[in-house]
């Protein structure tokens, strides 16, 4: 009880406003507004207003709701990092702030504004408005191209047409850097290695008195001549064994020529073959420097997936005027063998909890191909409490072996970006035993193609993906199960799948720090319709059942980074197959499930659903039901609370349904009308160890609504009962697992 008073004295602290901490002459900063005042029209004046909002200063303390709870927080030793010091009136300095708003407004093309400011005053606070006063932005008028050395200026007008800065347009200074960076690369395409953005000088004449500017674009005066002269690449060096202690050492290797590359140290086991590792380099002898291909040796080096680190030292040769360059491309190789390891456990509220273990090995480069050999293995075990004979195990060993380039049974016409490609094989089997119910045993073989187009895109192709599913051991019991539901027993039998699939990703997070992030991947898959315009009315392929059907998903993500670097996610699921043809229930391989710690938190592993359908009888609760639709959203708000343990609030929404009704088990199917009513809603909080390479994440969550539930109590929060062992057995799920869930 002592504590609840300790916190409930804690809470009722942190909801003032924040006041008291204010000195007696001084009043709290409650921060600026902007407002604008012109007799022209500003075509971007909300634009104009938000730039000036971003750069007025200080920042005001933090508010929700007119509250400041970091203001008022005790001066406990463990609080101390989240108190806040109150920002003062009398700490803004709004003289200077006026000349910062009038620069950037100069810098949008309004040359002549002016900003004044007052300041308002309440009993406890106060505010500065800042009024500005504006005129019509300036227009470019015409561009002169004025450049001394003509072999830059004569690439520098074959590019106008791609200019970005055309006449007609507003001035801005932000557009002409941008001009200049898109000039600097485009020198650089054509061998000006040592060339910068900053020489380039863009001169402004508004002497017009129409509103209108001139611009001039020069060369500074004074540029080194080496930014002058393009560059050839006269030799290239391949450095496959580098390290930061081998700079000493690099003179005294042995060297090997081959294709004009001098490839550095003996050949080894540990090396690549010159000619594998050639088809990612883009830096060729005699060729005038590019940085475009400079970039494709970085980024198809580094694709191979056998190397740390990659980069290229360039160095003139002999003398500065030269105009030649030396190459060397330095590779920090990763350890030849590398071993991982994952584990998580789950708890459900049906009783069932138990653990999930897989054990990865890598090998790299093992035959010199830069090939990647790794193989999985994968088990779990559950097994629900007070229940010895209700238990289920499973193991599942996988082979891969992924190559670079474009491996195929014809040769195809050279195309530009052909090395970055990748071929992928794998071959899986996974035996799953549930306990006095069956033994199911599955087979996959799977060929396919990976590509790069860019570094925040991947594609995936896999023309060839072959499965089969075949069930021993079947109990007494389980049949019964089956013949009372025709559409289980559909999902059970034993079938052959064999198709393709394909895969769009988008990723901009690895290495980006933009607030606003995104991910979205694409996913489609078909399978048996080559079987059925070989076969025909046949049903079989050597003696079993050929699986017929078509598979389309979106996963789409959003990341906003707030400027404390806490995050807020937000996901987005849809997806749906449909079986047709050879088949009239997707097989249960390729259905969607609903539910878990990757999925709704709140519910089991795969029980949610299809729509309102809820397995009472924990005996058959290992017979999980799929869907043919899914749709799921999440929302998760994650912060630090120290170092690297951070917390993490959510909220989860979702469940799947089918296509057509199921009539054993009184499953309606999916309506539009009626989808939204049968949404389970979970929320929860999350603690999560993250110590960068890896992260032991633990989330309780609880239902927030029950879909299965008549309508008026299917939202569940008021039942919400603590102290109530019988509720939180039946209502709390903790969930832990290896990694952010999305």
């Amino acid at each position: 009880m002592k504590n609840l008073l300790f916190l409930f004295g804690i809470l009722t602290l942190t909801a003032c406003s924040g006041l008291r901490t204010v000195p007696d002459d001084d009043k709290l900063y409650t921060g600026a507004e902007i407002t604008v005042e012109s007799t022209d029209h500003i075509p971007n004046k909300k634009f104009l207003k938000d730039r000036a909002k971003s750069v007025v200063r200080p920042i005001p303390n933090q508010s929700l709701f007119g509250l400041r709870p970091r203001l008022s927080l005790p001066n406990f030793k463990w609080l101390r990092k989240y108190k806040e010091a109150p920002v003062l009136i009398s700490s803004v300095r709004p003289e200077a702030t006026t000349k910062i708003i009038d620069a950037l407004f100069f810098n949008n093309g309004i040359f002549n504004s002016y900003t004044e400011y007052k300041i308002v005053e309440k009993k406890h606070t106060a505010k500065v408005v800042y009024i500005c006063h504006l005129h019509k932005p300036y227009t470019l008028k015409d561009l002169i191209f004025s450049i001394s050395d003509d072999s830059i200026a004569s690439i520098i007008r074959s590019e106008s047409k791609h200019s970005l800065v055309k006449t007609g347009d507003t001035y801005q200074l932000d557009m002409l850097k941008l001009e200049r960076i898109r000039l600097d690369a485009v020198l650089k395409e054509k061998g000006y290695f040592y060339f910068s953005p900053d020489y380039l000088l863009y001169k402004a004449d508004s002497s017009n008195g129409n509103g209108t500017v001139s611009l001039k674009l020069t060369l500074k005066d004074s540029i080194p001549n080496n930014a002058l002269l393009p560059y050839r690449i006269r030799e290239v060096v391949i450095d496959q064994d580098y390290s930061l202690n081998s700079d000493t050492i690099i003179q005294t290797k042995d060297t090997m020529n081959v294709d004009n590359y001098v490839f550095l140290g003996q050949k080894t086991n540990q090396q690549v073959r010159p000619k594998v590792l050639l088809k990612s380099v883009y830096l060729k002898k005699g060729d005038i420097y590019s940085r475009k291909n400079h970039e494709r040796t970085l980024n198809g080096l580094m694709s191979l997936g056998n190397y740390k680190f990659v980069r290229v030292k360039f160095e003139d040769f002999e003398r500065k005027d030269s105009g030649e360059l030396n190459a060397t491309i330095l590779m920090t190789p990763f350890p030849k063998y590398t071993f991982s390891a994952e584990i998580d456990v789950v708890s459900k509220s049906n009783g069932y909890t138990g653990p999930r273990l897989q054990l990865s090995l890598l090998s790299r480069n093992r035959f010199r191909y830069a090939e990647l050999i790794k193989f999985n293995l994968s088990g779990s075990y559950e097994a629900q409490w007070g229940q010895a004979n209700l238990f289920s195990y499973a193991y599942a060993p996988q082979l891969d072996l992924t190559l670079p380039g474009l491996l195929l049974p014809f040769r195809l016409p050279k195309f530009e970006n052909a090395n970055a490609f990748k071929t992928h094989f794998s071959l899986s089997y996974n035996y799953l035993k549930r306990v006095n119910y069956f033994d199911m045993r599955t087979f996959q073989i799977l060929a396919g193609y990976q590509w790069k187009p860019a570094k925040s895109q991947e594609l995936e192709l896999n023309p060839i993906q072959v499965s089969y599913t075949s069930l021993a051991n079947q109990s007494q019991t389980f049949t019964d199960l089956l013949e009372a539901n025709p559409f289980l027993q559909k999902s059970y039998e034993e079938q052959f799948i064999a198709g393709g699939s394909f895969s769009f990703t988008f990723d901009d997070q690895p290495g980006s720090m933009r607030k606003m992030q995104h991910y979205i991947r694409l996913a489609a898959e078909t399978a048996g319709n080559l079987f059925s315009l070989v076969n025909g009315k046949s049903t079989t392929i050597l003696g079993s059942t050929y699986a017929q059907f078509s598979k389309l998903s979106i996963d789409g993500r959003l990341y906003y980074t707030f400027a404390d670097k806490n995050k807020l996610v937000l996901r987005l699921f849809a997806g749906a197959g449909v079986p047709y043809g050879n088949s009239s229930v997707m097989p249960y391989s390729k259905q969607f499930f609903s539910g878990g710690p990757n999925s709704v938190r709140a519910f089991a592993i795969n029980s949610l659903g299809p729509g309102t359908y809820h397995q009472n009888d924990s005996t058959e609760s290992f017979l999980q039901l799929g869907g043919d639709i899914k749709l799921e959203a999440n929302a998760e708000y994650r912060f630090t609370i120290y170092k690297f343990l951070k917390g993490a609030f959510f909220l989860d929404a979702g469940n799947c349904w089918l296509i057509k009704s199921n009539d054993a088990l009184s499953i309606k199917p999916f309506s539009f009308s009626t989808f939204m009513d049968e949404l389970a809603v979970g929320a929860g909080f999350g603690l999560r160890m993250d110590v960068s390479f890896f992260i032991l994440r633990f989330d309780l969550a609880t239902p927030l609504r029950k879909p299965w539930l008549t309508n008026s109590n299917k939202w569940v929060m008021n039942q919400t009962d603590f102290t109530s062992s019988s509720w939180r057995r039946e209502n709390l799920i903790l969930n832990v697992a290896i990694g952010y869930p999305f």
